[in-house]
């Protein structure tokens, strides 16, 4: 096997640690002797000991000689941890394979450095567009302290997210749900609008055994949410986050005494300031988003320019129906070229619906 085939392999073993990392990434190491694998291990949950521990802890044989692969480059600092370079180096391993750098201004190339002047071999960027992929929220979350923020919604090939009754259950099939479910275990919180938690009163939890369940973030500008919501009456269990531009403290109590946190946000354009609440959220460690708004708060995340992905699965259905809602409603752009682009987009298929994701290009559309 060669460096791409062992390193595929760290990468496998990185994604086990889907959910349970942030806002440290995933990550996975191989060490390799005398051709043969004699340890491997992934970053299993935040706190708990990084890949390359992991993997020198479950060697079969010595180490010493050996090669590393790693996804992510070796840190060389304290944190919860102490450095993965110190381990490497004091096991005798002879050469590290790596996927990508670290862009941790406190790593960003010093694990590296510290590694090659104790005399190891190191090998950079092996599959580094596959190892910067499966880490595109860390990357996007440790440049900016903002949240990456996956905009997502499920609609018909013309473009309904509902009848024009306003029923919309369901658009898609089960195996296209049961991909939103690991995408609610994926991302750290979830975040929809007031409108959504009147129309449909969602749990938004993950329903998937072993599941992790996002925190839960209703932007309601005037604090429309009903006390008896399910968002609400399941705030003490799963924790749930109301941003409001309502400054009556006398109206947070319901809702602070059901567990919930109230924040309060700038009004921006008479709603809720998404820009400043990314930044409130990313102060606490919150380093993604799964939105799953309705049209008007789409628009609004794309208007305010917090979107990096979209995620649209569309179903071989039309519903037709001139009033029958739409994902992404709000003022629209006035011209095609000033549409919202997306790059390096991809098509999977989910049973007999279809999922296409790309990244936003431009983020924004502004009127303002």
């Amino acid at each position: 096997m060669n460096d791409q085939e062992y390193m595929k392999i760290a990468l496998d073993l990185a994604g086990r640690g889907v959910g349970q990392t942030a806002p440290n990434p995933m990550v996975g190491a191989v060490i390799v002797k005398d051709g043969a694998i004699i340890g491997q291990g992934w970053h299993e949950k935040y706190g708990g000991l990084h890949a390359e521990r992991n993997a020198l802890a479950s060697c079969r044989e010595s180490p010493r000689g050996a090669t590393m692969y790693v996804t992510l480059e070796p840190c060389c600092h304290y944190g919860k941890q102490p450095p993965c370079a110190d381990a490497v180096i004091e096991a005798g391993i002879r050469r590290v394979v790596v996927g990508s750098g670290d862009p941790n201004p406190l790593v960003a190339g010093k694990g590296i450095e510290m590694l090659r002047e104790r005399g190891i071999e190191v090998v950079e960027h092996v599959l580094q567009e596959e190892c910067e992929r499966l880490n595109e929220v860390f990357f996007h979350y440790i440049r900016t302290k903002r949240p990456f923020v996956v905009m997502k919604y499920a609609m018909t090939l013309d473009g309904k997210i509902a009848a024009y009754t306003g029923a919309s259950k369901w658009i898609t099939g089960e195996a296209a749900r049961g991909h939103v479910q690991r995408m609610r275990h994926r991302y750290t919180a979830i975040m929809v609008g007031v409108g959504t938690v009147l129309a449909d009163d969602p749990l938004l939890s993950c329903r998937i055994p072993g599941g992790k369940n996002p925190l839960r973030i209703i932007c309601d500008t005037n604090l429309r949410t009903p006390p008896n919501s399910q968002i609400v009456t399941t705030a003490s269990q799963i924790p749930t986050i109301l941003a409001t531009c309502c400054l009556e403290r006398e109206k947070w109590q319901v809702f602070e005494d059901a567990g919930c946190r109230v924040i309060s946000v700038d009004r921006r354009n008479g709603h809720v300031d998404l820009s400043q609440l990314m930044e409130k959220l990313g102060q606490e460690q919150i380093d993604s988003v799964l939105l799953e708004g309705g049209g008007t708060l789409n628009w609004a995340a794309l208007e305010s320019g917090i979107v990096q992905k979209v995620q649209a699965y569309i179903a071989p259905k039309l519903f037709g129906g001139q009033t029958a809602k739409t994902p992404v409603e709000g003022a629209g752009v006035p011209v095609p070229a000033e549409g919202v682009h997306l790059i390096n987009t991809s098509m999977t298929l989910l049973g007999e619906d279809f999922l296409i994701e790309g990244e936003v290009e431009q983020h924004v559309y502004r009127n303002c």
